[in-house]
This record gives structure tokens, C-alpha cells and sequence, in this order.
């Protein structure tokens, strides 16, 4: 089983162009769906079949599992038995029929305009003293809030990838999907002051052109990146608690409650679907009403 798992993770790597995170997250749903198997006298992929896969999912459902947790074990399921038949581990598609529960999307908190003004205040003023790390700090939130990118793809940014001049990033995203995305003046000004006195400091031999770097000198991880967002937000009073996808999130609102197009949003945030920009963006009443009351000729 490990070698027909090393065999379904290069498929899913070369072919599918999934990223580790999800890969990861494929083959830990699959362990457990062996497991399921072997527990019930099964050896191999022997006995997986449509009753067994919706025995599997049931005894997930009973344990607590999310909807969207569900959602993403269903769909892994049909991808391997998809991929298991076309290699020749099954004679048919036991997956075929199963179908993906419908997955409850909740909305993140947001920050405020004033709120996010001053998680940026509060990151600039840890960086007043050119520490190193703080002025790195100071750029990873501000970059997470200008440009709304993943954290993953914030900390895939090689010092190439920036574009002063233009002040763009070339940013990588899902499926290696790539696309530039701007940023203002104040990430302009945290950007600069991080490569002129910030990663200097911190680059070794090791850093190679990674844009942001660890305290050991090597490129940043998501982790970090995370635990940097969590503390600046906590600086500000009142504000709820989040990491860089709730900055993400907070990004794309403010830019609609601003008036952007939900089609340049949906290019800013690198989603392939107009629908998934829709679900994952929300205007605030306020806008709503404004627009109504500004086009409706009954308003």
C-alpha cells in the first residue's frame, strides 16, 4: 500500500500539480480509508467497493468531521479510485457514484478599514528600531493586506518576483497558476526599508532569493508567517482574532466596499471561478444600500 501511495502522490504532484499542503492532506484522508479496510479483514484494495466507501464516510461523519472535511475525503476517494482503474488496481470505479456533500461555507471576521489601518500602525511601530525581524514582520502584514495573497504564496516570493518600479508581484498560486498582483505605497516603503537594512542582516548563504527569510536566515515559513499576523492583529484593541487568510479576506472586502469589479477581484485573488470569489467575498449592508439607493429609480 505505501508503494501504491508513493505512486498516487507523484500522479498527483506532476499530473494534477497539487501543491504539498494538499497532497498531504490526500494521503492522510487515503491512510485512513486503508485502514477502515484492514480493520475489516481487507487486504490491500481488496473489498473497496461503493458500500464500504459510504460505510468509511458515515463512521467520519459520526465522529465529528466537518462537512467541508467530508467534501475533501469524498473527492479524494474519487480521484484515486479514478486514477486506481486507469493504472489497473481496479477492475471498476467503486467511487464513481459517490457524491460530494454540499460543504457549509462561513464567512471569516473581517477587520474594519480603521482596524486595519491600525494593525499596519501597530506592525510599523514594532520596526521603528531597524530590528531585523520586526521590519520583516512589518512587510509580511503589509503584504498580506495589499496584495491579498495566500501565505503560502507570500512565502514562495523570490526578490525576482518583485517589481519595484512597477510595484507588482509575480505571484505562483494554485495549480502553479501564476499572476501579478500591485501594491501601494506604504508595502512600498516596508518592502524597501526590509531589503536595504532588514535581510541583509539575516541572509547566509543558505537564503538563496528568497524575499522573506527566517531568523536562521532561510526562506520563511507559512508557520511563522502566521504566528506574525496573529500578534499584530492582537495589538489592536477590539479587532477580531486572525492570520493571514483573514487578512486575505479583509483585503478583497474592503476593495469591493470600495468599488472594485468582482471579476478584477476574483484575478487579484487568483480564483478560477467567479462563483468561488462570490462565496468567499462579502459586501458590507451599508454598501449594498448605497448602490440600491444610488440605481433603484424607486429607492
Amino acid at each position: 500500500m505505501d508503494a501504491i501511495l508513493d505512486e498516487f502522490d507523484e500522479y498527483l504532484a506532476f499530473e494534477r500539480v497539487r501543491s504539498e499542503h494538499t497532497r498531504r492532506a490526500y494521503l492522510g484522508d487515503l491512510r485512513s480509508l486503508f485502514g477502515f479496510l484492514a480493520e475489516r479483514g481487507h487486504s490491500g484494495l481488496d473489498g473497496l467497493n461503493l458500500p464500504l466507501l459510504r460505510s468509511w464516510l458515515a463512521a467520519q461523519a459520526g465522529a465529528g468531521a466537518a462537512r467541508s472535511t467530508l467534501a475533501r475525503r469524498t473527492s479524494t476517494v474519487k480521484t484515486f479510485t479514478a486514477w486506481a482503474v486507469r493504472r489497473g488496481l481496479l477492475e471498476s470505479d467503486p467511487g464513481a457514484r459517490l457524491q460530494l456533500p454540499k460543504a457549509r461555507r462561513t464567512l471569516p471576521a473581517v477587520l474594519r478599514t480603521d482596524q486595519a489601518h491600525e494593525v499596519m500602525v501597530a506592525a510599523k511601530s514594532g520596526a521603528q528600531q531597524d530590528d531585523p525581524l520586526a521590519l520583516r514582520d512589518r512587510l509580511i502584514a503589509e503584504l498580506l493586506y495589499a496584495t491579498a495573497v495566500r501565505v503560502s504564496e507570500l512565502c514562495g516570493l523570490d526578490i525576482d518576483d518583485v517589481d519595484r518600479s512597477r510595484q507588482v508581484v509575480q505571484v505562483v498560486g494554485k495549480g502553479n497558476k501564476q499572476r501579478t498582483v500591485p501594491f501601494g505605497a506604504p508595502a512600498a516603503d516596508a518592502l524597501q526599508a526590509w531589503l536595504d537594512r532588514g535581510r541583509p542582516a539575516l541572509a547566509t548563504a543558505e537564503s538563496g532569493p528568497a524575499l522573506l527569510l527566517g531568523a536562521r536566515g532561510g526562506r520563511l515559513d507559512p508557520r511563522q508567517a502566521r504566528t506574525v499576523v496573529h500578534q499584530s492583529v492582537a495589538a489592536v484593541g477590539g479587532a477580531p482574532d486572525m492570520g493571514p487568510h483573514g487578512l486575505r479576506h479583509t483585503a478583497a472586502t474592503h476593495l469591493l466596499e470600495g468599488g472594485a469589479d468582482l471579476r478584477i477581484v476574483q484575478e487579484l485573488l487568483g480564483h478560477s471561478s467567479l462563483a468561488t470569489t462570490q462565496l468567499y467575498t462579502h459586501v458590507s449592508v451599508a454598501r449594498l444600500r448605497a448602490v440600491h439607493d444610488q440605481a433603484h429609480p424607486r429607492a
